[in-house]
């Protein structure tokens, strides 16, 4: 499945929620709190099993990181952005970076 596929295939399942007649609220808090739950396996995962990963494990990140892509795609729908542009800026960013030596670091103007 490529990412404009999957884009026009999660939108259908969309509620359009508006929030104070904005539909990028919705989406965007969605996200946030999704990448939350993905942070929660984790410490989970130290917690509970000394950080060692296995199926079981994969299995529900998978599920959390499947939320965080919706919610990732819906907010980019909301905004008339494909997921391919937004992964193209992506992977042309982070090559620059490697290209300059400058993965390493902090700040988005590296």
């Amino acid at each position: 499945m490529d990412f404009r596929e999957y884009q026009e295939l999660a939108h259908s399942t969309s509620l359009n929620t508006e929030i104070n007649g904005d539909k990028l609220v919705y989406p965007i808090l969605g996200l946030a709190n999704e990448a939350g739950e993905v942070a929660g396996k984790l410490k989970k995962l130290f917690r509970d099993k000394n950080g060692v990963v296995d199926d079981e494990f994969k299995k529900m990140i998978s599920s959390e990181l499947g939320d965080v892509l919706w919610y990732l795609s819906e907010t980019a729908i909301q905004l008339d952005i494909d997921l391919s542009t937004i992964a193209t800026i992506n992977i042309d960013k982070l090559f620059k970076r490697k290209e300059e030596g400058k993965i390493k670091g902090s700040g988005d103007n590296r």
